[in-house]
């Protein structure tokens, strides 16, 4: 029984830190696009900009990069804790 609980609760080693890198990329990928996008649409339409439109945007750059840096965070707490 021991055994069982260990292998389902118990600590994990440092290579499951990789798991908080591997999102950190997707949401740093995320992060370009998604100010690659913003930056298109403001060229595009900047004749009808309101500021709803900038607000929205705004949020969603905001958003994914909380994402982004709190990843970042856990992935470099999990590695110096593991070390």
């Amino acid at each position: 029984m021991s055994n069982l609980m260990s292998m389902f609760f118990g600590p994990l080693d440092k290579s499951s830190c990789v798991y908080f890198l591997i999102i950190c990329g997707i949401f740093f990928i995320s992060l370009v696009m998604v100010l690659a996008s913003e930056l298109m649409f403001i060229v595009m339409h900047f004749n009808k900009l309101n500021f709803r439109v900038i607000s929205n945007g705004i949020l969603i750059l905001f958003n994914v990069f909380l994402a982004y840096f709190v990843n970042r965070l856990l992935y470099t707490m999990c590695t110096k804790s593991l070390a």
